[in-house]
């Protein structure tokens, strides 16, 4: 049987925490930042939940389903 190959774009992008729960970072934060505002810059900052077939179809590609 051969080793199950994850996705390395997918990787890069998303992590999955001890519980489970699929996590990313928000988009829209590297530059161009002085037009945002400060509590759209701080909600980008923190990490997304991912849920729902979504986020179990990220686990699927990061070989954790």
């Amino acid at each position: 049987m051969a080793k199950k190959k994850i996705r390395k774009s997918v990787s890069k992008r998303f992590r999955v925490t001890k519980n489970g729960k699929v996590i990313f970072s928000h988009q829209y934060a590297g530059h161009l930042k002085i037009h945002k505002s400060k509590s759209r810059l701080r909600r980008i900052k923190e990490p997304g939940i991912l849920k729902g077939k979504f986020a179990k179809k990220i686990k699927k590609l990061l070989g954790y389903a």
